[in-house]
């Protein structure tokens, strides 16, 4: 439950750092960062019970980046505080590959 908690709040935290830096991602408060890690993680989950594991971002392919940007993207239709364009689901789908490859926050 602990790693739960401190995957979220990573998560959160990385959040928060990409609406300062990228843009067409909006900035977000704590709370709202907390709250877009846990709808981000619900979508990535049902997207890959739908499409199978191989969509996975942790396959660090193409397929698991685009799913990732697109599931960024659809986010922000559940979560009010969250407001990304195209462009900057890409980029946050980058970086945040590229944070999870250093310091992961999937539980394994």
């Amino acid at each position: 439950m602990l790693r739960l908690v401190i995957r979220f709040i990573v998560s959160a935290i990385v959040l928060m750092a990409l609406g300062f830096f990228v843009p067409g991602f909006g900035a977000l408060g704590f709370i709202g960062a907390l709250i877009s890690a846990i709808v981000i993680s619900v979508l990535g989950y049902i997207m890959e019970k739908l499409f199978g594991e191989n969509i996975s971002p942790q396959n660090r392919g193409i397929v698991g980046f685009v799913t990732s940007a697109v599931v960024i993207y659809l986010a922000q239709f559940l979560v009010t505080d969250l407001n990304v364009s195209i462009f900057g689901a890409a980029i946050a789908a980058f970086i945040i590959g590229i944070v999870d490859a250093f310091a992961p926050t999937e539980l394994r």
